[in-house]
């Protein structure tokens, strides 16, 4: 059985594997395309750390015309918040980006400040930071998987 430490090192190794996936919309096939949606379910899912699960389908588009938390509200089913002034986020957490309406945009953590996510003005799956665009100035919410000791409730 792996540790916490471990399983927070496979789930950041199994995100950087997605990187220079193309962007494509509901897709989930690594090297062919993949949505920041979709790269996480993927991630936590292949690494055993959340039970297999579909969001599918969603407009690609939601996120401008509503202001409801669908994203807020899968990612609560498997993980607790954060508050990273309190916990600073690690490798394997995820972060949510406010983008339009609502929590619309999310990618997976790989160490403090760094993550990897489809986003897709990027075109791609790509590394990022949390200090620089397009998550600087935006409202952040950071998780972490409650198997790994948080609590959602």
């Amino acid at each position: 059985m792996m540790t916490v430490a471990e399983q927070r090192e496979a789930v950041a190794a199994e995100a950087l594997s997605w990187v220079r996936t193309p962007y494509h919309q509901l897709a989930d096939v690594k090297g062919a395309g993949v949505d920041c949606s979709m790269l996480l379910v993927r991630v936590f899912v292949d690494t055993g750390v959340i039970p297999a699960f579909d969001p599918r389908p969603y407009p690609p588009d939601w996120h401008l015309h509503r202001s409801e938390e669908r994203y807020v509200a899968w990612v609560e089913r498997f993980c607790s918040r954060i508050d990273p002034a309190q916990q600073a986020p690690q490798a394997g957490d995820i972060v949510l980006m406010h983008l339009g309406r609502c929590f619309s945009h999310g990618a997976v953590m790989t160490g403090q400040h760094t993550l990897v996510h489809a986003f897709a003005r990027d075109l791609v799956c790509t590394t990022g930071d949390v200090r620089h665009p397009p998550f600087l100035g935006r409202d952040l919410r950071f998780y972490t998987p409650t198997i790994w000791g948080g609590s959602n409730g």
